[in-house]
């Protein structure tokens, strides 16, 4: 039985020389991006971006796991209940 679930995957990037690894491994899970919107705080030099998923939650620890063992990388992730 199929047990997906959506999520937003809360990402904020400190390092702007990071940017190119997430675009990486955002590109890795692209199938399961229902969307994305990313906004450059250029006051704080940091960038927010925001990631809607339809995925088991298995595939979404998957992504935020490896997000967050990037450097200058936190992400936080909420998953549906349903």
């Amino acid at each position: 039985m199929e047990n997906k679930r959506i999520a937003v995957a809360a990402i904020v990037i400190d390092e702007p020389e990071a940017a190119l690894e997430v675009n990486a491994v955002l590109h890795d899970y692209s199938d399961i991006i229902i969307g994305r919107m990313g906004l450059p705080y250029k006051e704080r030099g940091i960038s927010i971006i925001s990631v809607a998923l339809d995925a088991e939650p298995d595939v979404i620890s998957s992504l935020t796991g490896r997000l967050g063992q990037i450097s200058g990388v936190s992400v936080k992730a909420a998953i549906s209940k349903k």
